[in-house]
């Protein structure tokens, strides 16, 4: 099973790729599970983020939605979330400014009064053949969106979680099988689930949980827009399920690591792979 070899430009969108991801727009059905919870997802437009926002919204919570600028897929997201009958936010901002992470965190804190769930999604890749050619400005950029973000949205978000709050960082199967041609986001993505293992421990007294998710190839606009078109072809291929996982297929993971019922979970690493192990 393969997509058709194709090419955006970053950030990428939704509606330009072939074909359409599944958000489980039809699929997901949602049963209370996070009953007038407040969340936060940063990347929350398309992808991973719209599928979790959607699950979110059909068990009961209220969702911000933190994006770039892809204002059309933003608000395509924030429809479906209305459609469940929940309240949706949305804030487009550049996460690699510190100033703009705790600028989310207000504006949750404005309009639902706390913050319950934080979901750190947001991510930025480009594929390299070497070290020579990855600029300066690419590598801070990289780390400021995928993993100094996290500590600042977390930093910001803490005073305004009580116990039962639950946080959640997207890393990925690269943290630990990295792809060399990815070499800046796969340090990234080995950093969150350290982060994130560090949280858990720290936060344990005060009753909030920290865990992290770890997608293997996942169909998303950031494919198309950061990979050489050969390379999108063949994506997801590598895998022991030999295809690319859709959005829809990681929102339970965040929907349990996010609702009472893994009261006892956190410092864990969930792998949402096709089959492809982590360590």
């Amino acid at each position: 099973m393969s997509q058709p070899a194709q090419q955006q430009e970053p950030p990428g969108t939704t509606e330009a790729m072939e074909p359409t991801p599944d958000h489980g727009e039809q699929s997901y059905r949602g049963s209370g599970r996070l009953s007038g919870k407040k969340a936060v997802i940063t990347g929350g437009d398309s992808g991973i983020g719209r599928a979790v926002a959607i699950a979110y919204a059909r068990e009961g919570a209220d969702v911000l939605i933190s994006y770039l600028n892809e204002d059309e897929d933003a608000q395509e997201t924030a429809r479906w979330v209305e459609e469940a009958g929940q309240q949706a936010v949305l804030f487009p901002g550049d996460l690699a400014d510190a100033a703009t992470c705790r600028a989310v965190i207000d504006k949750a804190v404005e309009v639902f009064g706390r913050v319950d769930i934080l979901v750190s999604n947001a991510a930025f890749q480009m594929t390299h053949e070497s070290i020579e050619e990855i600029p300066d400005e690419e590598w801070d950029r990289t780390l400021a969106i995928n993993l100094s973000a996290f500590f600042h949205l977390t930093k910001a978000a803490l005073p305004h979680m009580g116990p039962g709050s639950s946080i959640i960082g997207s890393s990925s199967v690269n943290s630990d099988n990295p792809v060399p041609t990815l070499l800046p986001y796969s340090a990234t993505k080995a950093g969150i689930a350290n982060m994130t293992a560090s949280m858990a421990q720290l936060l344990a007294e005060r009753g909030i949980r920290a865990n992290s998710v770890a997608p293997g190839p996942i169909w998303t606009p950031l494919i198309p827009a950061t990979m050489p078109e050969e390379q999108v072809e063949s994506f997801g291929q590598q895998v022991p399920m030999q295809r690319a996982g859709q959005p829809a297929e990681l929102a339970p993971v965040y929907v349990l690591l996010a609702s009472d019922e893994a009261s006892y979970v956190s410092g864990a690493r969930i792998a949402v792979t096709g089959g492809q192990p982590i360590l």
